[in-house]
């Protein structure tokens, strides 16, 4: 696997059965990364109890934009979505491993 990295739950590393922190490698480390960068972006904190469409839609195209910059992101798939207005879904297609989808 070309990525590697801690898996993070909860805000948290994730500790095995010895207490030696889990790996996350391919694609659930991309996915992991994606959540990690959207979330460091401050754009969903924007959003939080925004009623206005045009404001929500401006975010979303932002999300996508920054996920779309990642390198191992196929330039242009990166969609952003809020089907409800408590959540985001992220979807994209990596370079390497396929689809992911990131639930914000």
């Amino acid at each position: 696997m070309d990525y590697i990295d801690l898996l993070v739950t909860d805000d948290d590393l994730t500790l095995g059965v010895n207490a030696e922190p889990e790996l996350v490698d391919g694609r659930a480390s991309i996915a992991q990364d994606i959540r990690h960068l959207v979330r460091e972006s401050g754009l969903l904190v924007v959003m939080i109890a925004q009623r206005d469409p045009e404001t929500i839609a401006l975010n979303l195209n932002r999300i996508e934009t920054l996920v779309d910059s990642d390198v191992r992101i196929k330039p242009g798939t990166a969609r952003a979505v809020a089907p409800e207005l408590e959540t985001v879904l992220i979807t994209a297609h990596t370079v390497k491993y396929g689809p992911i989808e990131v639930y914000l």
